[in-house]
């Protein structure tokens, strides 16, 4: 506690998905039952499945601009129509779906923005790390969260995913901050534990079960607690 009372931090960062925000169950359904009605059968594709199409659909440089990843998402959309049995007016659907889920359907963590706001009241500077694609500034926006945030990085345009080192370096650099002086959150506990060996104190979210220990937490309030223990 001594160590840790005697670090002033400064920023702090967040994954997307999961962490901050979450897919609308709603929308999904809506989606699926969209399907269905047009091939006539239950939709059955695994998500799996789906990644699977997704990827197919992307350049294998992955995509450089909000532009090249609406291309990519539409051929997502077409190829997931095709292979839940629909065949006609591909276009035309796929069009629809993308219309229906383009920045749609982001919903926010009960305890999201309150956290956002106290940490802003501490004068910290905020960055979002995600594994995503160049729309991701766009969909802060649309959460109503994105004023928070003084940079956000996602994979595509860095060139690698998490745990890469350069991923969470790229957002420190953006900010002008070091590793030792900032935050760090993430649903998944291996990209949790890259954060944390370059530097960052570094918390896994998993809001299935009880936090047990300091560092896996089941809510964002846990993080404004840690900075409350440590003065």
């Amino acid at each position: 506690m001594e160590g840790e009372a005697s670090v002033r931090f400064c920023a702090a960062f967040f994954d997307r998905d999961q962490t901050l925000l979450y897919a609308d169950p709603a929308l999904r359904a809506e989606r699926n039952a969209r399907i269905e009605a047009w091939s006539g059968k239950p939709f059955t594709l695994t998500p799996a499945e789906m990644m699977e199409l997704f990827f197919a659909s992307r350049p294998p440089q992955g995509v450089k601009s909000v532009e090249e990843e609406m291309a990519s998402l539409r051929l997502y959309w077409k190829s997931l129509l095709l292979r839940a049995g629909v065949s006609e007016g591909l276009e035309e659907r796929g069009e629809e779906l993308h219309q229906m889920t383009w920045l749609k359907g982001l919903k926010l963590f009960p305890e999201t923005l309150e956290v956002l706001q106290q940490l802003r009241g501490r004068g910290m500077r905020m960055g979002v790390i995600s594994d995503t694609s160049p729309s991701l500034p766009l969909t802060l926006e649309a959460a109503g969260i994105g004023a928070y945030f003084d940079c956000a990085v996602c994979s595509d345009l860095v060139g690698v995913m998490k745990p890469a080192p350069q991923m969470y370096q790229t957002a420190l650099d953006a900010l002008g901050v070091a590793a030792g002086e900032s935050l760090y959150v993430d649903d998944c506990g291996e990209e949790a534990e890259g954060a944390r060996r370059l530097g960052f104190t570094a918390f896994h979210i998993d809001r299935s079960r009880p936090g047990d220990s300091r560092w896996r937490i089941q809510s964002l309030r846990a993080m404004v607690a840690y900075l409350q223990d440590i003065g």
